[in-house]
């Protein structure tokens, strides 16, 4: 038995490689140090920084001394998803182990990273204030890369920083940029610090998250809401972003501990946030479809 869970807690090692490797969104994960935990459970608090312009300097008096204000904003996680399965402990010893693999792995690749993404990407789109290209189909790589260039000119002149400016694009969209004049499409795309193409599966404006329990959303999951558009592409730059996951998947329960069946019941849930800072929603633009 010792083996067996020393086996299960390596594959749970490997589950957040999985995660970084398959997620569209994981590039965008904040830097956990800065926060810290808040009063509640599901809250964190994060630093937020403002200080004075410049003034007029007097050659009697000197300078004029300004302000610094640091102040500690509380965000409450707003996601929290989660689901159990049991793996039949004769199955998974016939299979040395591989049943629990893969159906971890799959899990996570399959399942969990395309609704977290669907899941940050809509949340993005809905935030009030950030910038928005008319509604619209882009049909021709030229179109494409004029949208981009007006967005990219939109953000430099709401003086977003470039650095850490990440194009989210369909994959589409992003072969018609390509097969454009290659000296064109690669000076446009070379102003990004990433280039990641997204599904349209996970590329909506709003979408529903499927409860589990309810009649019909048995199955989990998620799906374009009925107001949902299809994203075309979204630049957002990093340091706009709360975007901190926690990934809880560490309970499993071996075959002699389950009380209701003969196998290794694995637990994995998904807890984090997915939020913009109110002062810098100018680091979000989408363009999306009517």
């Amino acid at each position: 038995m010792p083996n067996s869970i020393t086996k299960f807690k390596k594959y749970i090692d490997l589950l957040d490689e999985v995660y970084r490797n398959a997620s569209k969104t994981s590039v965008l994960d904040g830097d956990t140090t800065l926060v810290r935990a808040g009063a509640n459970a599901n809250e964190i608090i994060v630093p937020k920084m403002s200080l004075d312009g410049l003034a007029d300097y007097s050659r009697n008096s000197g300078y004029v001394n300004g302000n610094v204000t640091l102040t500690n904003e509380t965000v409450a996680f707003n996601y929290d998803r989660g689901r159990a399965f049991t793996v039949d402990a004769m199955d998974n010893e016939e299979t040395a182990g591989v049943a629990f693999g893969k159906l971890s792995s799959e899990f996570i690749r399959n399942k969990v990273v395309p609704e977290v993404d669907a899941f940050r990407f809509a949340t993005y789109a809905g935030i009030s204030g950030i910038s928005k290209a008319t509604a619209g189909t882009i049909s021709t790589g030229n179109d494409a890369l004029t949208a981009l260039v007006t967005a990219i000119s939109k953000m430099d002149d709401d003086e977003v920083n470039a650095e850490g400016r990440y194009l989210f694009i369909t994959p589409t969209l992003y072969n018609l940029v390509l097969n454009v004049d290659t000296t064109k499409s690669k000076e446009v795309l070379s102003r990004f610090a990433g280039v990641i193409t997204v599904p349209q599966s996970r590329f909506y404006t709003a979408i529903d998250l499927n409860d589990g329990t309810t009649s019909g959303e048995e199955a989990g999951g998620y799906s374009k809401a009925t107001a949902g558009k299809d994203i075309n592409f979204m630049i957002i730059q990093k340091d706009a972003l709360l975007q901190y996951p926690k990934h809880i998947v560490n309970k499993i329960i071996t075959p002699e501990a389950n009380q209701t069946s003969d196998g290794w019941k694995f637990f994995y849930r998904e807890y984090g946030l997915a939020d913009v800072y109110d002062n810098k929603v100018a680091g979000i633009y989408l363009h999306n479809k009517a």
